[in-house]
């Protein structure tokens, strides 16, 4: 058995570095990759100067099809096994979506599905052997139809699905599962989808530091779901009295004026 370490995806801006600090700051080493190598060493620099050990950074692309081969051997070439898995790395597309580039719709299903469903699988017999736990990063969207954002939605409601399911599955095993359901977190998530923040996002954002923070407690506490914030939290809850209907009428009126 090799040293535990936790690998994080997409570690390189916003919540996946949020959480890579805060795994680190609890005595977790850590595993870095997302695309920006020197990205990734400066945060692998801050963390060691906080008094962290020493992170792994692995720069890869998780868009290409050779990318999770690539992070496990170079996982093996290291000696390490994974105690937890961060399923951080995703991404959006903003507009109608018949309108925006294919091979950008289908890159968000390999990033946000594939890659996730791939590393779960990969790695589950590590996870189950170290009795430790998979945090997947989801988003209030996955409980909401979402023209103008079509494929992320879906994209988002397959990660709250398969983490309730994968939960249950693993419990047995002592592998916590738990999806973080964050609603707009001002990162570089919006310039890369197309959109500017607006009023919505004032009202429900929380930051990338505290989306972490909630999101590493709730994992360490077992819980199914962290939903950050109070109005988020009440998203759910709402859902039940409004017929479907309505619900992707209102979202589609939203997101799709003016495009």
């Amino acid at each position: 058995m090799g040293d535990r370490v936790t690998l994080i995806t997409g570690a390189s801006a916003g919540i996946g570095s949020e959480l890579a600090r805060i795994f680190a700051a609890k005595g977790h080493r850590v595993v870095l990759t997302a695309r920006r190598e020197e990205r990734l060493k400066q945060l692998a620099s801050e963390i060691v100067a906080a008094g962290g050990a020493q992170p792994i950074v692995i720069p890869c692309d998780l868009d290409q099809p050779d990318a999770c081969d690539k992070l496990e051997a170079a996982l093996a070439a290291a000696g390490v096994e994974l105690e937890y898995l961060v399923n951080n790395a995703g991404y959006g597309v903003f507009g109608r979506t018949f309108k925006r580039d294919r091979n950008d719709q289908l890159g968000m299903i390999t990033v946000n599905i594939r890659v996730l469903t791939d590393l779960t699988l990969r790695f589950t017999e590590q996870l189950i052997r170290n009795r430790g736990g998979i945090l997947n990063i989801g988003s209030i969207a996955g409980f909401l139809p979402g023209p103008g954002m079509a494929v992320y939605y879906a994209s988002k409601a397959y990660v709250l699905s398969f983490s309730e399911a994968m939960r249950r599955e693993l419990a047995p095993q002592g592998v916590r599962v738990t999806v973080v359901c964050p609603g707009p977190v001002l990162t570089e998530f919006q310039d890369r989808a197309g959109f500017t923040p607006g009023f919505d996002s004032a009202i429900l954002n929380v930051s990338a530091a505290e989306v972490a923070r909630q999101g590493y407690e709730g994992l360490m506490a077992n819980k199914r779901a962290v939903l950050p914030g109070l109005l988020i939290k009440l998203v759910p809850f709402l859902l039940r009295f409004f017929p479907r209907s309505f619900i992707l009428a209102a979202v589609g009126g939203f997101q799709l004026r003016n495009r």
